[in-house]
């Protein structure tokens, strides 16, 4: 899947891939993709928890290289 941008959270723990994609998508315009990259275990329960409260569209996850890449849809 395509995204209109992308954060680097591989190394970072529990808040911060949550807060940064928080502020990213802040920025963005409904329906745009973001793509997170984390290794923290916790942004698996983390992020669709951001977006279910947020209003933004969870998309899935998948593994890559050190870690998981994360799909969101801006919503707002």
């Amino acid at each position: 899947m395509e995204s209109d941008k992308e954060i680097d959270c591989l190394g970072l723990l529990c808040p911060l891939p949550v807060l940064r994609a928080r502020k990213v998508l802040a920025g963005m315009s409904a329906g745009q993709v973001l793509r997170v990259l984390a290794s923290d275990e916790m942004a698996a329960i983390d992020l669709p928890h951001f977006c279910a409260t947020a209003g933004h569209a969870y998309l899935g996850a998948a593994p890559v290289a050190g870690g998981q890449v994360y799909m969101i849809r801006c919503g707002i």
